[in-house]
C-alpha cells in the first residue's frame, strides 16, 4: 500500500499566504482545518508555509507526503455521534530554519504573505536576551520572527503595506500583546533604529487569540482500520474532536485579508477575549491539567477512563466548585452549564484522549491553567485550596516516573528535565524537593504568600511516594 502523496490525491496549487510556526498536532487538527475550510468556502486561495520552531520535529515528515494529511473529526453532535474525515492540502512549504535559514527569511520577500499564525506551546513565547545572533537561526520563536520582520523592513523599504497579521495561539493571557512586548524588547536589545521599531509596533497589528478543540493526535489504536478503509498510508494523520471555538481579540480589518467572516466556521472576532479565555483556560484545561498526574498514577491512561472513575469525578466536580467557578467573572450558572459540556467532551466515545499527551509541559501548564484559580481563591477565602495543591504534589511526583529506557516519563523542556533528574538523584530529601521546587522563580508566585501551602505539599507528597496517590488521596480527602 502506498503513502499518501500527491500521486495518491491531487493537491491543489495556491500562492503562499501565511507563515505558520509550528507543525505538530493541535496546528494540524485545528488551524489548518480552519485555512482549509476557508479555501473551500472563500475565494482567500491561500496555502502555508510551515516553520519548524525547534530543531527536530517533524517538517521533513510532512513534506515526504506533499503536506497531504488525514484529518479524522469524531464527536457528539444532536445526542448523536459523528464521524467524518477529509484529507488537508493547505501545506506547501516545508522548512527547518536552523538547517535553511536564508530560505526562512526569503519568506519575508514574499509580497503575497500576509499572515502569521503561531502556536509553539506555553513556553514558546519567552523573552531571551541572549538570543541576538541574527546571522544564524535564532533560538527562540521571538526571536525568529523579529529576524524575519526586520527582513521584510528592509526589503520593503520600511513600507506600511508590508506589515503583517500576526496571530498568536499559544495558550497564555494575552499571546499577541506578550509576543509583541517580547519582540520590542529583542529590538531594543538588537539596537534598532526607531523607524523599525515603530514599524515593528504599528505596521504589523498583533491578535490575542483563544483556540479550543480537544485533539488527541495519532489514532493508533485504529490506525491498522483507517488505513485499510482509506486505502493509503498516513504517518501524519490527525485526530480531533468536532467542537470548536476561535476567539480572535483585535481590529476587525483581519477579515480584509483572512475571510473568516464568510464561513460558517465557530470564529469570533471580539474586542475582548477575556471571559472566553478565563473560562475555557481554568474549566477545561484547568481540569486536564489539574487531573493527569492524579488519576495516571491511579492507573487510569485516558480522559474517558478518568472521568468513568467515581473518585476522580468527584475529586474534579468539587476542585471546580469549590476553587475554580468563584474566580471567574461569570455567573455560577454560566461555569457550571460550561463545565458539564466540557465534561461531556471528556466523555466523547470516540475521542481516545491520552492523559500522557495532555502532561507534555505540565510545569507550564500547571503554572498558566491552574495556579491563577489557586492564588485567586486563596486571596478570595483564606482557605488553602487543597485539590489545585494536592494536584501540584502528585505532579512532582510524576516527574519521577522513567520509561524503560530511563528517560523522564514526563516530557518538557529540557532544563526542568535536568532539574528533575538532579532532585531525584537520591541525595534530597522529600521536603528539600519541595521548597526548591516550590521555590522556583519559574511560578511567578510566592507560595509563601499561601499560608500552610508549602507544609500541605510536602505532607501529600510523602505520603504519595510511601502509599501512592490512590491511598493518599483518599485519607486527605
Amino acid at each position: 500500500m502506498e503513502t499518501l502523496s500527491s500521486k495518491i490525491i491531487e493537491k491543489k496549487t495556491r500562492p503562499v499566504k501565511i507563515i505558520q510556526f509550528g507543525e505538530g498536532n493541535f496546528l494540524r487538527a485545528f488551524i489548518d482545518w480552519f485555512i482549509q475550510t476557508i479555501n473551500d468556502e472563500t475565494d482567500f486561495n491561500g496555502d502555508v508555509a510551515v516553520i519548524q520552531p525547534l530543531p527536530s520535529g517533524r517538517v521533513k515528515e510532512l513534506e515526504k507526503q506533499d503536506g497531504l494529511y488525514t484529518l479524522l473529526l469524531e464527536g457528539i453532535e444532536n445526542g448523536e455521534v459523528k464521524s467524518m474525515h477529509q484529507v488537508i492540502d493547505v501545506l506547501d512549504q516545508f522548512i527547518n530554519p536552523y538547517d535553511e535559514y536564508d530560505r526562512y527569511l526569503d519568506l519575508a520577500r514574499n509580497p503575497e504573505i500576509k499572515l502569521v499564525i503561531s502556536n509553539t506551546t506555553e513556553a514558546g513565547i519567552a523573552y531571551d536576551p541572549n538570543d541576538l545572533d541574527f546571522d544564524k537561526c535564532p533560538n527562540s520563536f521571538p526571536g525568529k520572527l523579529l529576524s524575519l520582520l526586520k527582513t521584510r523592513y528592509d526589503h520593503f523599504n520600511g513600507s506600511k503595506d508590508a506589515g503583517l497579521y500576526i496571530l498568536a495561539c499559544e495558550l497564555i493571557d494575552y499571546n499577541g500583546s506578550k509576543l509583541k512586548e517580547v519582540m520590542l524588547k529583542l529590538a531594543d536589545d538588537k539596537k534598532y533604529d526607531e523607524a523599525f521599531k515603530d514599524w515593528l509596533a504599528n505596521a504589523n497589528k498583533y491578535y490575542n487569540t483563544l483556540v479550543d478543540r480537544i485533539v488527541p493526535g495519532y489514532p493508533k489504536e485504529q490506525i491498522n482500520e483507517l488505513t485499510e478503509k482509506f486505502g493509503y498510508i498516513d504517518n501524519n494523520i490527525v485526530k480531533g474532536e468536532l467542537f470548536h471555538l476561535w476567539v480572535i481579540e483585535g481590529d476587525p480589518c483581519l477579515k480584509e485579508v483572512f475571510p473568516v467572516d464568510k464561513t460558517k466556521l465557530n470564529i469570533i472576532i471580539t474586542d475582548n477575549v477575556r471571559p472566553y479565555k478565563e473560562r475555557k483556560v481554568k474549566i477545561l484545561n484547568g481540569a486536564h491539567t489539574t487531573m493527569v498526574p492524579i488519576a495516571y498514577q491511579m492507573g487510569k491512561r485516558l480522559v474517558s477512563e478518568m472521568m468513568k472513575d467515581e473518585t476522580c469525578n468527584k475529586f474534579l466536580n468539587d476542585f471546580m466548585h469549590d476553587e475554580v467557578w468563584p474566580t471567574i467573572d461569570l455567573s455560577k450558572e454560566e461555569c457550571e452549564s460550561f463545565t458539564n459540556s466540557v465534561f461531556d467532551r471528556f466523555l466523547n466515545p470516540t475521542i481516545r484522549h491520552e492523559l500522557l499527551t495532555i502532561s507534555l509541559n505540565s510545569m507550564t501548564k500547571y503554572k498558566t491553567r491552574v495556579l491563577p484559580s489557586a492564588t485567586a481563591i486563596y486571596e478570595k477565602t483564606k482557605v488553602l485550596p487543597k485539590h489545585a495543591l494536592f494536584s501540584l504534589a502528585c505532579l512532582f511526583n510524576m516527574y519521577s516516573l522513567k520509561n524503560e529506557d530511563g528517560s523522564s516519563l514526563v516530557k518538557d523542556d529540557p532544563e526542568f528535565l535536568d532539574m528533575w533528574k538532579e532532585l531525584y538523584d537520591g541525595k534530597h530529601t522529600d521536603d528539600e524537593i519541595i521548597d526548591y521546587v516550590m521555590g522556583l522563580k519559574h511560578w511567578e508566585y510566592d507560595f509563601n504568600q499561601m499560608d500552610g501551602a508549602k507544609d500541605f505539599v510536602k505532607s501529600c507528597f510523602r505520603s504519595i511516594r510511601e502509599k501512592g496517590v490512590a491511598e493518599t488521596l483518599k485519607e486527605v480527602f
